[in-house]
């Protein structure tokens, strides 16, 4: 179920990214072959207007072909040329390729503001809009290899009493402070009572370790106070906009710095997932409910986007890169160079895409 729901994620991130591309292509006077909604083998077609639109047998995603987007301008004649890609000023060239990303932060907007508008999971410091009602205690992180982890303990759950020897915490006194103090100072186990989704409460025991933590007893956990925010429409849309620039700033600055350790040789690749390990992520998220879903697929969206503007060949950002060049040159950059560099590109792509993937599988053994 999962993996469906995954699935059915993707395809609509990568529609919306091709949505992008076409409406914008469409607006500028450039011709579009197709949009494809799904893969090859065609299903079924209807042509309207200068564009084909089809139906294709593999439902995940879809495609977009626009007249003269890669660089053969010798086969395009002069009668074709003003509803060519690579006849188009380089403004407007520009303004398609960053189309795809922009429509799929807008996608994240929308998501976000109507999960503010059904009421989104949010802590209860919120400084925006509202007040977060019906808070709980969540575990917002958990150590890999920590005792938590162990005990089957998963981000998302919340703690719903604490206990060891004569120490219980439950209600008002079920704070991050008063169980830090509460695992510090044990000298067995901690007994903890939670709950997962709409699962009945269930209870672990987590033997505290010293050694996470420079020698304070610990059992691997991150956690804060989390309740339901929901708010009128108006607001939503504000605040949407709002955590989607936070949250879009956020992926920047994270993928920058894990780019900037990859050069320097000190990134940790084992915190990087994979479509499988982002499959997981989404089964847990299903279990937790529909705005949880809600929450991650904005957040992919975002992902999708930022990884999609870098500077790469055979990515958004890597095309506009090569327009940019042209731009400043004042002449086109040599179509097979840019043909060449699009397939090497794609080529490292597909293979990193696979050392991710293996690595996911091996973490689930």
């Amino acid at each position: 179920m999962s993996i469906l729901v995954f699935l059915i994620i993707l395809a609509l991130l990568i529609l919306v990214h091709e949505f992008g591309h076409f409406i914008v292509a469409k607006k500028s006077g450039i011709r579009v072959d197709e949009f494809g909604l799904g893969f090859p083998p065609k299903i079924y077609s209807k042509q309207w207007g200068s564009t084909l639109y089809t139906l294709n047998a593999i439902p995940f995603g879809g495609f977009v072909k626009i007249f003269g987007e890669d660089p053969h301008s010798e086969n395009i004649s002069e009668e074709d040329r003003p509803t060519s890609f690579y006849y188009k000023p380089k403004w407007i060239q520009s303004m398609v390729l960053v189309a795809g990303v922009t429509f799929n932060i807008l996608f994240a907007w929308f998501l976000i503001s109507l999960g503010y508008g059904i009421g989104i999971p949010s802590p209860v410091d919120h400084s925006g809009f509202g007040e977060v009602k019906n808070p709980h205690l969540v575990i917002t992180e958990v150590m890999q290899d920590s005792p938590a982890q162990k005990a089957g303990l998963k981000s998302g759950d919340y703690i719903t009493s604490l206990s060891s020897g004569a120490s219980n915490l439950k209600d008002k006194d079920l704070t991050p402070e008063n169980i830090q103090n509460v695992i510090s100072e044990t000298k067995t186990e901690v007994k903890v009572n939670y709950v997962r989704g709409s699962d009945p409460e269930k209870s672990v025991s987590v033997t505290p370790s010293n050694s996470l933590s420079g020698g304070k007893k610990v059992i691997g956990i991150a956690m804060d106070e989390i309740g339901t925010l929901k708010l009128p429409i108006h607001l939503a849309v504000l605040e949407g906009a709002k955590t989607t620039y936070l949250l879009t700033k956020a992926t920047a600055v994270g993928l920058f710095s894990f780019l900037r350790d990859v050069v320097l040789f000190r990134s940790d690749f084992s915190q990087v997932s994979g479509p499988i390990g982002i499959a997981g992520v989404v089964g847990e998220a299903t279990k937790l409910g529909f705005t949880y879903i809600i929450s991650l697929t904005a957040l992919i969206s975002i992902n999708l986007a930022i990884i999609n503007l870098l500077p790469f060949p055979a990515l958004d950002g890597g095309r506009l890169l090569f327009v940019i060049i042209e731009s400043v040159k004042r002449k086109p950059i040599s179509p097979r160079f840019v043909r060449n560099a699009n397939f090497i590109g794609f080529a490292i792509l597909i293979i990193l895409m696979v050392v991710v993937s293996t690595h996911d599988i091996l973490k689930l053994f």
